[in-house]
């Protein structure tokens, strides 16, 4: 593919030019020479100078099925040819499909909320906690406990349950009610604890938070099975049920956050399986349609609902999104998930992820590694300046390794704007259908990075 196509007729100088005149960019200040994706096919992107890149982040770690898939657009044109826009005061097809085959991949009884996005998703979350404790005769129970680096949206009311301190700059004061305990990071333990012989005092910060701010005040925890934008933080396999149980102690919603984990991301359809608990509410978004369409969902355990059915005038739930449950969303979402079984990606992940672990050991040895990372086929590398110290690794080092990466034709990604001094984690999270010729050009091109730093330093 040449600099331009006969689509778009405009040189790449032209849409740059546009680029800088018109298009505010996310997460920068100003991208002054963005790189312009002109089109993708599995694993793979290209940009308008036909240079090609694995999508080693599959997006924003999204697109699980990977780029191109033509029964997709298929799926998705056929369905805007039926009807394109039904809002769900009513209901429609695919929105009634996609719920059933929700539930069937959650293994319970929920009730499906549609919007657009996983911040979406979340403040639908919080409004039915409150409500639903407020139905039970429980009015006082409002606060909503989170982790420190965890990420859980950009809205007001996400973004206060988010930990990052650096998206909140600038925007506080943010949706009150949220409050935050240190994350199960084995690595740097806030506790000063050793992983294996530790009481789980990250665990145990949950609870003493639920009895601090009193239980009769907290509503639900709010948690992703592992941190992953961060910093790809995964606790130790006790933790989660830990949390199950202390929430039921209290009578607190577990509220877990499947946007990045779910949909075959953990080796498992969605990450809370693989600690073997069973959640209140699950939030998801964007492996639910591999961002071909924006879709998200709220899935509330089926009894929370019997409470929303109350004869008072304001006892349903208030809450519309005009976009929320599109039709071609939906069923965008259907042909997706097919894809996800019918390749077995879910077991794919899996298997990649073994695949990372086992052949990414050599990259241990380099002195600027302090951890490799790993849920499912999710990957979080930990740049320190020196192993003994665990000094975070500097802007200028992590900004090497992924610039080296992408000239080698690998895109990556890193924990950027989250904590200050704590943006060292490089990231990966590549398409559940990527080829064992993918998976090698990601293993070899990390190994020849960091071994070409290795021998420069």
């Amino acid at each position: 593919m040449g600099s331009h196509s006969t689509e778009d007729p405009m040189t790449k100088e032209q849409l740059l030019e546009n680029d800088r005149k018109y298009v505010w960019h996310h997460m920068s200040a100003h991208n002054e020479n963005p790189m312009i994706i002109a089109s993708g096919e599995g694993s793979w992107v290209q940009d308008v100078d036909g240079n090609r890149y694995l999508d080693g982040m599959s997006g924003l770690w999204c697109v699980n099925v990977g780029h191109g898939r033509q029964e997709i657009a298929q799926a998705a044109a056929e369905q805007m040819m039926k009807i394109a826009y039904a809002t769900l005061v009513q209901s429609h097809i695919p929105a009634i499909t996609l719920a059933a085959k929700l539930n069937e991949w959650l293994n319970g009884e929920y009730r499906i909320f549609y919007s657009n996005s996983g911040s979406d998703a979340n403040e639908v979350a919080f409004k039915i906690a409150r409500q639903y404790h407020h139905q039970n005769g429980k009015p006082s129970k409002h606060k909503f406990i989170s982790r420190h680096r965890a990420y859980h949206g950009n809205s007001m009311g996400a973004l206060g349950a988010t930990g990052q301190a650096q998206r909140k700059l600038k925007y506080e004061p943010l949706g009150v009610g949220f409050q935050h305990v240190p994350p199960p990071y084995c690595y740097r333990c806030p506790f000063g604890q050793t992983k294996g012989t530790c009481q789980l005092q990250c665990a145990k910060a949950i609870e003493d938070a639920i009895v601090w701010e009193g239980a009769d005040s907290v509503a639900a925890v709010i948690m992703e099975p592992v941190i992953t934008g961060g910093g790809m933080i995964v606790p130790p396999d006790e933790y989660l049920p830990m949390i199950r149980s202390i929430c039921d102690k209290y009578e607190v919603l577990l509220i877990i956050d499947e946007v990045i984990c779910g949909f075959g991301r953990s080796g498992e359809k969605f990450g809370h399986t693989n600690y073997g608990v069973k959640p209140d509410i699950v939030t998801m978004a964007k492996g639910l349609t591999s961002a071909y369409s924006p879709l998200s969902a709220t899935a509330v355990a089926a009894e929370l609902y019997e409470s929303f059915k109350g004869q008072e005038a304001t006892s349903h739930l208030r809450h519309i999104n005009t976009f929320g449950g599109n039709p071609v969303s939906c069923q965008v979402a259907l042909k997706n998930i097919e894809i996800l079984e019918k390749e077995n990606l879910v077991a794919r992940s899996a298997w990649m992820g073994k695949q990372f672990k086992k052949r990414l050991k050599p990259l241990l040895l380099h002195p600027n590694v302090g951890e490799i990372r790993r849920f499912g086929s999710a990957l979080g590398i930990e740049l320190v300046e020196d192993r003994a110290s665990k000094v975070p690794a500097t802007a200028e080092r992590v900004l090497a390794f992924i610039t080296a990466c992408k000239l080698k034709g690998l895109l990556i990604g890193k924990n950027g704007d989250t904590v200050p001094g704590f943006a060292n984690i490089l990231t990966l999270s590549p398409p559940l259908s990527s080829t064992d010729e993918d998976i090698d050009f990601i293993v070899d091109t990390l190994l020849a990075v960091f071994n070409n730093d290795k021998k420069k330093g």
